[in-house]
């Protein structure tokens, strides 16, 4: 793939305000997730209560979902770049298929059934999310994609913010079943695929004679990623084994006795904390060096795993989740944004695609792992080993595929 543009200052701090495409997308995003939020937090409790499974279930059901996910990515990316660039089909249709199935969930009487559904939400995420993140990168600025993606992630945390809130507000005052409320989250669903749908306009390319040639993209293989991408992106899947499900935090709370709805005020305050600082933690990706934001956010992601081995009380528990919340949150537009800086414009679909496709590749052995080590070791054993993962991730990313490096010498 093409170099990145050097040009851009990482240093010039960065007032410009969002375009509209951008601002849209983020609400999508928001209702999306307010939809999902409903939903996956009690899918550990289902698991857990009313189906009698464990957390090998819990990581199968996981890693498989997100590996299904992961790999439609590589081909909706690529795809969008053959069209030219005409994305938004592709992501309409992806949030349609999501927000048929998801709400099915509460009708599902086995764990295995819970695996299909949830695997066909994942369809309609592979299908939707390389496109989407290609149409942020499209409509934005250069110098100003950490700050995009930043703010398209609050607006993802913002949104399970507000599922799960209203998740437990339903099931504690308002009498509606486990699987009423799961049925409910079709409202907002349908809102994001509405906004969408609305609310997103792509550029109309002019037919002329350039236009009519065959767009001619470079072969989909791994050889042809620039060297800095491909180290970046083996460094992202070895981490992606240690990133579990954030449902095992909800899993380890329940082991603790941790009641249903103080589980969903948990899970909503872990997002509140991302959505917190995921703006902020985009514009200051593209002051400091994206590579940098990532640096702190693995570190602080590996010490909370570590302590996450060591709570054995609910107070401990909370007092984690923010901690991880909140550092995790300002560094997820930079994941995002570096693949934005290694990619040419025309490649932008591909290269999210790639991006999605490694850490979908890691997903289900991951998953399986993490849950393996917790139902045959404990929990303990679980969040340990996976906290020092990310800490050799981190040191990888340092010493082997420090991006920031490879993109601008001046900060190496």
């Amino acid at each position: 793939m093409d170099k990145p543009d050097q040009t851009a200052s990482p240093t010039e701090p960065n007032t410009r305000k969002l375009p509209r495409t951008v601002i849209v997308l983020g609400l999508v995003s928001f209702f999306n997730d307010f939809a999902s939020d409903i939903v996956i937090p009690l899918i550990p409790i289902l698991l857990a209560t009313v189906l009698a499974a464990g957390p090998v279930a819990l990581g199968l059901i996981e890693g498989v979902a997100d590996a299904v996910a992961s790999l439609l990515k590589l081909w909706s990316g690529r795809h969008s770049d053959v069209m030219s660039g005409r994305r938004k089909n592709l992501a309409v249709a992806g949030y349609t298929l999501s927000n048929i199935a998801r709400p099915l969930l509460g009708l599902a009487g086995s764990w295995p059934m819970i695996l299909v559904l949830r695997s066909i939400d994942r369809v309609g995420k592979g299908v939707r999310s390389a496109p989407r993140d290609a149409l942020v990168a499209d409509a934005t600025p250069p110098g100003m994609h950490g700050y995009a993606f930043g703010y398209h992630r609050a607006m993802d945390n913002g949104g399970a913010v507000a599922g799960s809130l209203v998740a437990a507000a339903a099931l504690a005052w308002s009498g509606l079943s486990l699987t009423e409320v799961i049925l409910w989250s079709a409202v907002p669903g349908f809102v994001a695929v509405l906004l969408l749908g609305v609310g997103v306009k792509e550029e109309k390319k002019e037919k002329n004679s350039t236009a009519q040639t065959p767009i001619v993209l470079p072969p989909l293989r791994w050889s042809v990623l620039s060297l800095p991408m491909r180290r970046y992106l083996l460094v992202l899947m070895l981490f992606t084994f240690a990133r579990a499900s954030e449902t095992f935090i909800l899993l380890l709370g329940h082991q603790l006795g941790v009641g249903v709805v103080e589980l969903l005020l948990l899970w909503s305050t872990l997002y509140l904390c991302k959505a917190a600082t995921s703006t902020w933690g985009g514009q200051l990706a593209d002051k400091l060096g994206h590579g940098t934001l990532m640096l702190i956010g693995w570190t602080t992601f590996s010490l909370s795993f570590l302590m996450l081995g060591i709570v054995e009380q609910s107070a401990g528990l909370w007092a984690v989740s923010i901690f991880y919340g909140l550092c995790t949150g300002m560094s997820e537009g930079a994941e995002r944004a570096i693949i934005s800086d290694y990619a040419a414009p025309r490649e932008r679909g591909t290269a999210f695609g790639w991006y999605h496709l490694m850490v979908g590749i890691a997903a289900i052995p991951a998953g399986l792992l993490f849950g393996s080590i917790w139902q045959f070791q404990s929990a303990a054993m679980a969040f340990f080993f996976a906290g020092g993962l990310a800490a050799s991730a981190a040191l990888l990313l340092r010493v082997w595929a420090w991006p920031v490096r490879k993109l601008r010498g001046s900060e190496g």
